[in-house]
């Protein structure tokens, strides 16, 4: 259970497996069980859209589908900057997630993405781990976030990467 075992790791947080449905609303809860951000699923709107608000209700970061867009893509937003893009890449059979950050190193998700089951990575480096095995509970997933990285930012893109990877109806 890696997830409860103490090392030098930065902020690990839990996530419902079955991401919300526009219009719903859900809590990110840290190792300890408290409500660190709520992902508000923004109804009414022609494109997916999320906001990552922390527990006060401040808007940490909104992530939105772009249409329009030859593939899968969705941008995270923090006021009026984009901080990343998201996309899935066009090789293999598995879905593998691309980030174009706006102001540094872009990063790729890689792994089991459908499970629950993959890594963030910058450069090579392991920035963050996605992972079910880690609770007991069915519907939920972790997120454990490398020291020195944004915890906003990764969850938005575990969100967006969630969004995107959902079988469409």
């Amino acid at each position: 259970m890696g997830f409860l075992r103490q090392h030098d790791a930065g902020h690990r947080f839990q996530m419902r497996q079955k991401l919300l449905s526009i219009g719903d609303d859900f809590w990110i809860e840290d190792e300890d069980g408290d409500k660190v951000y709520k992902v508000n699923g923004k109804a009414m709107r022609i494109r997916d859209t999320f906001v990552l608000e922390d527990r006060d209700g401040n808007e940490v970061a909104k992530i939105q589908e772009k249409k329009l867009a030859i593939r899968d893509k969705m941008k995270v937003e923090r006021g009026d900057r984009t901080l990343a893009t998201i996309h899935k890449a066009m090789i293999g059979i598995r879905d593998r997630f691309d980030i174009d950050v706006e102001d540094g190193e872009d990063l790729k998700a890689r792994g089991n993405i459908t499970d629950h089951e993959y890594e963030i990575k910058r450069d090579g480096d392991v920035i963050a781990k996605v992972s079910k095995r880690w609770f007991r509970v069915r519907d939920s997933y972790g997120i454990e976030v490398e020291p020195g990285e944004d915890d906003a930012l990764i969850l938005a893109l575990t969100v967006a990467i969630d969004n995107m990877s959902r079988v469409r109806d």
